[in-house]
């Protein structure tokens, strides 16, 4: 179960990144409500998950999660590069998030 919290935490990282940046800079309300509420409930599961996760594990693969969806939101959704150098690091860092768990 922890696990599975762990990683939903980490896609509510890439919701409070992308909801942080269309706040331009807390001037719009409603990505700003969704930034706080997703912040919380990332927040929330990373402790949850940290029960029974060790720390160092659990908290890189929750930035990697984070960061990778929100690379991927912005080469998707927001115009953003998607070039093979980036999509090839990206790919690395999700090589080094299965790698922790598979070696936990």
């Amino acid at each position: 179960m922890a696990w599975t919290v762990l990683v939903l935490s980490g896609l509510l990282e890439t919701a409070w990144a992308i909801a942080l940046d269309r706040s331009s800079g807390f001037t719009r309300p409603l990505p700003t409500a969704v930034f706080a509420v997703t912040l919380i409930g990332s927040m929330a599961g990373l402790a949850y998950a940290l029960r029974d996760i060790p720390v160092g594990t659990g908290y890189a693969v929750w930035v990697g999660i984070g960061a990778v969806g929100t690379a991927l939101v912005g080469m998707l959704a927001l115009g953003e590069s998607a070039s093979l150098p980036r999509i090839a690091c990206l790919a690395l860092v999700v090589a080094g998030v299965v790698g922790l768990k598979l070696f936990h």
